[in-house]
């Protein structure tokens, strides 16, 4: 018999648990976007999702959790998040709206010729959901679009999005398989191309001639800067050319580098030329006298990029 003094046992339900919520570095649309996206389930590596970003509803396809350390790696990247998992029928409406891209090039061309506007069209994209279509075109200086604008907006009854870029993003679009065999890399791994320069040529010791190091933008390849510090950083163990230097063997004086073997050709005092390590080198003795100023003006050859 219960005590009328004693409170009824009340059995209390466990709170539900809370759902875990997931982030991920995911690459999206024609330029490779990077971006964050949130997710109420796990994902791997290469996974195909619907996302919606900040441009609408689009593919995307998940690359690994936004850890620190990810994160730290990637400057401003937007945000979004995972809808579901790529099913069949938006991978078939995918296709069918990849497969409009001639179509709707031709319909571009068209209201860019009636308007006599100087541009040269590279690619038109849909997204998944239908809110926009972006526009990708090449041009000398700035151009007046906004008649265009209205033009196609009437033609696709959606948002017109006209994007201007350059040579190296009209590779990255356009582009397939480099002089290496390999697709390239703009249009595998790159999200935005770091800028390359002559002097990364030639502190590698690669070719100078403008056909055989320039990509399939015209600049000057990415690959070349992808070693660059790690030369630099070898370069500068090594004493600079010119110096006067005492080495085992004697004074020397250093003519070329070796920068991957740290090797040096030096010059004996009695005239001979050699090829010694840089541990060989006891001290520098006398610094090379400094190099001549280059003169202004234009140079010829691959401009840097």
């Amino acid at each position: 018999m219960t005590s009328p003094d004693l409170p009824e046992r009340v059995t209390e339900s466990e709170p539900p648990k809370p759902k875990k919520n997931w982030e991920y570095v995911a690459r999206f649309g024609s330029m490779r976007i990077l971006g964050v996206l949130s997710a109420r389930e796990s994902f791997r590596y290469n996974d195909q999702v619907v996302a919606r970003t900040e441009r609408g509803t689009e593919i995307a396809t998940v690359l690994c959790e936004a850890t620190p350390n990810a994160l730290d790696s990637m400057n401003e990247p937007t945000a979004g998040k995972i809808v579901r998992r790529l099913s069949e029928d938006d991978r078939k409406q995918w296709e069918h709206i990849q497969g409009q891209t001639r179509d709707d090039l031709a319909i571009c061309q068209r209201c860019v010729d009636a308007r006599a506007l100087k541009m040269d069209l590279v690619d038109v994209e849909r997204l998944l959901g239908g809110e926009r279509i972006v526009v990708y075109y090449v041009a000398e200086g700035r151009v007046d679009f906004r008649q265009l604008v209205r033009d196609l907006a009437g033609e696709f009854q959606t948002r017109i999005e006209m994007r201007q870029i350059g040579v190296r993003d009209e590779a990255k679009l356009l582009a397939d398989y480099g002089d290496c065999g390999q697709p390239l890399c703009c249009a595998t791994f790159l999200s935005k191309m770091p800028p390359v320069s002559m002097k990364m040529a030639k502190l590698q010791r690669s070719t100078l001639d403008p056909t055989k190091i320039s990509g399939r933008c015209g600049r000057l390849k990415c690959c070349l800067r992808y070693e660059f510090e790690t030369y630099e950083a070898l370069a500068a163990e090594l004493p600079p050319i010119g110096a006067e230097i005492l080495t085992r063997e004697g004074n020397a004086s250093v003519l070329a580098h070796d920068i991957l073997s740290q090797q040096l050709m030096v010059r004996t005092e009695d005239k001979r030329r050699i090829l010694l390590s840089v541990d060989q080198v006891v001290r520098v003795t006398k610094a090379p006298p400094p190099a001549k100023p280059r003169r202004s003006g234009r140079q010829g050859g691959t401009r840097d990029a």
